[in-house]
């Protein structure tokens, strides 16, 4: 399956991230810094998320949870809670990004690379994200090499 590649303005709109380990941090990262307005479900939350300006929901995920989201992201470590947010979300119409399984997935997040209002996305389709991290890098070196040999003006 080939995916349609897309720019989301986030700017002020909720998106809700069920799970609060690493996975569910590095998506309220990406989040926030387009933009979103993020809201975070989980019972137990990494130190990390004490310095983010995301809403805390410090229980498990109900799918009311879901109900202004315009995007969810089930990140958890338990398959079963990360399928109930999939079949909710998608009973609500709303676009779901499942943690480590593809194919349940309406969306993917890609592999970025960020240089001022350039902004570079790689995917293999989710099936080979440390593939695409590693084009990432190559792509930043690259990026990096080009930005220094430019003079300031």
């Amino acid at each position: 399956m080939r995916h349609y590649p897309i720019f989301l303005d986030l700017r002020g709109k909720a998106v809700v991230v069920v799970g609060a380990g690493k996975v569910g941090l590095r998506k309220a990262k990406g989040l926030l810094d387009a933009g979103a307005r993020v809201i975070v479900v989980s019972p137990a939350w990494a130190a990390e998320f004490d310095a983010l300006p995301v809403t805390r929901i410090g229980r498990a995920f109900r799918p009311s949870d879901l109900k202004d989201a315009c995007l969810a992201y089930a990140a958890t470590n338990c398959r079963e809670v990360n399928r109930r947010v999939e079949r909710e979300a998608k009973r609500r119409g709303i676009p779901v990004n499942v943690a480590d399984d593809p194919g349940a997935c309406d969306f993917i997040v890609p592999a970025r690379v960020l240089s001022g209002n350039l902004q570079v996305a790689v995917s293999t389709g989710g099936q080979s994200p440390r593939l695409a991290a590693e084009l990432r890098r190559k792509i930043e070196a690259v990026l990096e090499g080009a930005l220094s040999a430019t003079p300031n003006r």
